[in-house]
């Protein structure tokens, strides 16, 4: 009974996590190439150690947050569009 009950919550989390997902906004490169230079427009770098100081792909005019990404929103009003990318 205690395997029917795991594999049932199993299920459940599975198939709702991408249903919560999906009212985040995405955008593809082109999109956001548009955006680049904006003013209204913040892209954050969310990359953390190694996998932001190896790669050579970096979005000139990207903030990297020290530490905590939220602290990052507090430097702008909410006017701005944020844009998270990590790749």
């Amino acid at each position: 009974m205690k395997k029917m009950l795991w594999l049932l919550i199993a299920v459940m989390f599975f198939t709702a996590t991408p249903l919560m997902g999906s009212s985040v906004p995405t955008m593809d490169k082109d999109e956001l190439k548009a955006l680049i230079g904006s003013e209204d427009v913040v892209i954050v770098d969310v990359r953390t150690g190694r996998d932001w100081s190896t790669s050579e792909f970096k979005i000139q005019g990207a903030v990297r947050p020290e530490g905590d990404v939220v602290a990052v929103a507090g430097n702008y009003t909410k006017d701005h569009t944020f844009v998270l990318y990590c790749a």
